[in-house]
């Protein structure tokens, strides 16, 4: 490496965090500011493990795969009446938010870590960036990486035009432990993926790691999305309004549900085969997130760089979203370590790899939704439809 780059990370959760170590561990200066003023704190949801999602934890971090994630033995179609339709080996584990970023902040310098810092603008200075963050202070750096999220304040600087485009339908979600449900629903749901199909929706469950980590069957929740068609407007911002008034855009976290809504869904989800409805009627707290997508033109700005959800938002049946991220940043550490003295060149080619990438994927995924929320079929044996960021199975 010619010269250290004083580099920072807008976002603190899991892509900026893989950027941070990454481009770290090529000897540059490297510091991620976080808008949350406190550790950041998840609801609770799963993840599907993807060898990218992982790949610096196990290849830098010291972690081996039993430390980050559950396994199971089948992939199970249910039908109607709880009878299994299809049934396959199932070849994916399965983590938590909170695990992946508990490991990947122990990787990481909390003096180089800093919450409550708030990306206001960035402008050009001197073949570098200067940004300001909350307060008025200023910052300059070689490059800075927006990697905060779906609500990308760097991409709204960047690209105002460019906003979360809403699919049609929304994820109810929610976890539930294992000890809470009966053995017969526990045995099924501990050891498989298990999907079940209705008109123009579908639900599916797997199991993560416990909020302490553990693995331990009988000690892990149960996690669940199901997918529910919300025409846009009124009916989605009734819905998203909680029970104070407030209106949410992207998310609707646990407890803030209205109670007539949380007892329509409950009442619905009593018609779920039996193992389903056990899971989904034992959740305390649900919550909502809409489906959206989001797709940049560009990901490259002189020297600010766009990754993971800040720059594409590739609707969840992939369930790709994280490895994405992960991509992003190898990539970027790749294509700095092969041309660190042609930092525009380097940057040039990794800008256009990933955003072959993330187009690729957000028409897959959105193709595939389409298909199950659309009436376009959705057939248990159709391999186009299995998790994977670079194709289906992959």
């Amino acid at each position: 490496m010619s010269r250290a780059l004083r580099i920072g990370i807008a976002g603190g959760s899991l892509a900026g965090l893989t950027a941070a170590s990454l481009l770290r561990d090529l000897g540059h200066d490297v510091t991620v500011y976080e808008r949350s003023a406190s550790q950041l704190q998840s609801r609770g949801a799963g993840i599907v493990v993807h060898r990218m999602t992982v790949s610096y934890l196990l290849e830098r971090g010291g972690f081996e795969p039993h430390e980050l994630a559950t396994r199971v033995s089948r992939l199970l179609y249910l039908g109607p009446g709880g009878e299994v339709v299809h049934a396959e080996p199932c070849i994916w584990s399965f983590t938590s938010w909170n695990t992946l970023y508990r490991s990947l902040r122990r990787c990481f310098d909390d003096q180089r870590y800093r919450l409550g810092e708030s990306l206001l603008a960035v402008e050009p200075a001197d073949g570098g960036v200067s940004a300001t963050f909350q307060g008025g202070r200023r910052e300059r750096f070689d490059l800075l990486l927006g990697a905060d999220g779906i609500a990308s304040t760097t991409r709204a600087l960047l690209l105002p035009e460019v906003a979360p485009e809403y699919s049609g339908y929304i994820a109810w979600r929610g976890t539930v432990q294992e000890s809470a449900l009966g053995p017969e629903a526990a045995d099924i749901l501990g050891d498989a993926v298990i999907y079940h199909l209705m008109p123009d929706s579908h639900i599916l469950t797997y199991p993560i790691p416990s909020p302490d980590g553990s693995m331990d069957r009988g000690n892990r929740p149960i996690n669940f999305i199901w997918y529910r068609n919300v025409a846009a407007g009124a009916q989605l911002e009734d819905l998203m309004t909680d029970g104070r008034g407030t209106l949410h855009q992207l998310s609707l976290p646990p407890g803030a549900l209205q109670e007539r809504h949380l007892k329509a869904f409950r009442r619905d989800a009593e018609a779920l085969p039996g193992c389903l409805a056990e899971a989904v009627l034992a959740t305390e707290q649900p919550f909502i997130q809409p489906i959206v997508d989001v797709e940049v033109p560009r990901m490259l700005f002189g020297r600010v760089c766009l990754i993971g959800d800040a720059a594409f938002v590739a609707r969840p049946h992939a369930a790709a979203g994280t490895a994405k991220a992960a991509a992003d940043a190898w990539a970027l550490h790749d294509a700095l370590e092969l041309e660190p003295d042609d930092i525009e060149g380097a940057l040039a080619s990794w800008e256009r790899g990933q955003l072959a990438l993330g187009q690729q994927l957000v028409d897959r995924v959105r193709e595939a939704g389409d298909r199950s929320q659309f009436g376009g079929g959705w057939d248990p044996k159709d391999m186009s439809l299995r998790f994977g960021l670079y194709a289906p199975g992959n």
